[in-house]
Formats: C-alpha cells, sequence, structure tokens
C-alpha cells in the first residue's frame, strides 16, 4: 500500500499525489478505468494482479476519492469501478507520462509531431482494430455544448486527430522544426472538401485535436467547416484510446492519426502513421462508406 509520508514531505504536492496514485498498480487501475473497464474480473484478467492485491489497490482509491463504486448487478449486489472528477483530472498525467516514455525510453528522444520508422505507438494504435470507444465520450464542441466523440446516427464515424490550427493565434515558434507537425490545418480543410461524400455515404466526421473549443471555433468559422470539430483539451479521448502525443509550446499536441469506428462503438480501421494527407482522406472515405455498408457486426471486445 501507499508508504507514510515523512513529515517534511506533508506540504509537498508531488508526495502527497505520489502517495495516492504513485504506486505501479494504482496507477495502471487508473489507466485500465479510464480505458472503459469497470469490472473487477476485467481489470483482474487484464492486470494479472492478485486478486487480494487487486482489492486493496481498488480500495485505496475509493477512499482517496479517485474512484467510485456503481452497481450493475442485484442479487447479489455487483458493483463497477468508475472515475470521479478527481480520477477522470489524472489524464493529462498518464499521457505526460506515456509522451516521456515514447519519446525518452521506448524512444532515442526525439522531438517528433509522427511516428519514427518502428517506434512502439504503431503497434499500439493498430491494435485498437476489433476494440472500442468507451461511450458515451463527449468532448467540448467548436460550435458550444458537448458532442459523442462516435456519431450515435451513423452507421459509420471517421475520427482524424490533428495536432492544431493556425488561427487564432500564432502557433508555437519551434513548430516547423518539429518534422510530422508542419502543415496542421491542411487535413481540416481536405476533409471539409469532402464532407459532402462522406455524408452522401453515411459517414459521420469528426476533427480532434488538443485545442481549446473557442480556438477551434475560430478556425471552423473562417474555414467553414461543416462537421464537428472537438476538443480533447482534457485528453479524454487521449487517455482512452492511448493516442501518441508530442509537446510543443508548453502542451501536449496529438499526432495525426484516423480511426473508423462502427455505430456499436467498435474500432475497425486505424491508419497510422500519416505521411500522405490528401491519400489519407480518400482512404478514410472508402473504408467509412465501406464500413456504413456492411452488416452489423457484434460488439467490440475492450482495448488491450
Amino acid at each position: 500500500m501507499a508508504r507514510e509520508l515523512r513529515e517534511q514531505d506533508a506540504a509537498c504536492a508531488i508526495a502527497r499525489g505520489a502517495a495516492v496514485v504513485g504506486e505501479w498498480w494504482s496507477l495502471l487501475i487508473v489507466r485500465e478505468v479510464t480505458r472503459g473497464r469497470h469490472r473487477f474480473d476485467d481489470l483482474h484478467a487484464e492486470l494479472g494482479i492478485s486478486r487480494r492485491v487487486l482489492a486493496e489497490r481498488l480500495k485505496h482509491l475509493l477512499d482517496h476519492g479517485v474512484l467510485e463504486r456503481r452497481p450493475y448487478q442485484q442479487r447479489p449486489t455487483r458493483y463497477e469501478y468508475h472515475l470521479t472528477a478527481a480520477g477522470r483530472a489524472l489524464a493529462p498525467v498518464l499521457i505526460g507520462l506515456q509522451d516521456w516514455a515514447d519519446r525518452f525510453v521506448l524512444g532515442d528522444g526525439t522531438l517528433t509531431g509522427s511516428a519514427s520508422p518502428g517506434a512502439p505507438e504503431i503497434d499500439r494504435l493498430h491494435a485498437l482494430v476489433g476494440t472500442g470507444v468507451p461511450g458515451p465520450l463527449l468532448l467540448p464542441a467548436a460550435g458550444g455544448g458537448e458532442q459523442d466523440v462516435v456519431a450515435p446516427d451513423a452507421p459509420a464515424t471517421v475520427v482524424f486527430t490533428y495536432p492544431a490550427t493556425g488561427i487564432p493565434g500564432p502557433l508555437p515558434a519551434n513548430w516547423s522544426e518539429i518534422p510530422g507537425a508542419a502543415g496542421c490545418t491542411l487535413e481540416n480543410r481536405l476533409f471539409r472538401a469532402s464532407a459532402a461524400a462522406f455524408t452522401d455515404a453515411g459517414v459521420a466526421l469528426r476533427g480532434v485535436s488538443t485545442q481549446r473549443p473557442e480556438e477551434q471555433r475560430a478556425f471552423a468559422e473562417a474555414e467553414d467547416i461543416p462537421f464537428p470539430m472537438l476538443s480533447d483539451v482534457d485528453l479524454t479521448l487521449c487517455a482512452a484510446l492511448r493516442l501518441p502525443t508530442f509537446r510543443s509550446g508548453q502542451a501536449l499536441r496529438l499526432k495525426r492519426a484516423v480511426i473508423v469506428a462502427g455505430a456499436d462503438r467498435t474500432i475497425h480501421h486505424v491508419l497510422y502513421p500519416i505521411t500522405d494527407i490528401p491519400a489519407t482522406v480518400d482512404e478514410a472515405l472508402r473504408l467509412g462508406a465501406d464500413l456504413a455498408k456492411a452488416p452489423p457486426r457484434t460488439g467490440p471486445r475492450l482495448t488491450r
């Protein structure tokens, strides 16, 4: 369990936070609940942890207000574990750690807005195929309110992630020096040009970045973007799917990727890394249209 704090660390926020979620299993439990695993047996199977230790760590996270229990079955009563507001606020911690490890532990320390050849994040993203987008997963929309990442009324949804747009303000000074980060408004303009074709095919479009909704709104109005632009500023989607990021301008930015999901939230296709944006838009339309015409399948498996 969490170690006792030394007296000199009692006022240190880093030490106090580590006492709650700094232990190995506690952090991984938060990771798995973020990814849609809410039941004890699912957590046990995925983590390979003993049932006793898992029960202890869950109690610890419950006691500290990171998780809450919700009944899903009566006679006998069984509970699911869900993140509280405090737990959801840990998403930037998870993604910051992932970003650091992708770059310095699994990578060579190079800052890139795309994927380096052979990068583990490539396999991580393609392993999403057959898994599901936890839902509903609501994100702030540029036009106001919130929208689900997966359109509830479409047989297929194409979600494309991108680093940022150049409107209303300038991008970070070193933006052009980061491989894979330049041309960051191109995908929105190309998807806009093909939006009618996506609609005719029964495919919903979603553009997602970590910019604030008001920044996205300015771009959407200036460029007349006809599809929802969603803000993952709190890294909710990023943490749920473990999407790759890079840090620039003191912010985490999403790398370019395309995810094609069905109405049941199953992920059927992932396009990553993206090196040819126009070709990727065409491929996303083809894959989305094919999925929209396909008969419904069984539900998704949980993400791994």
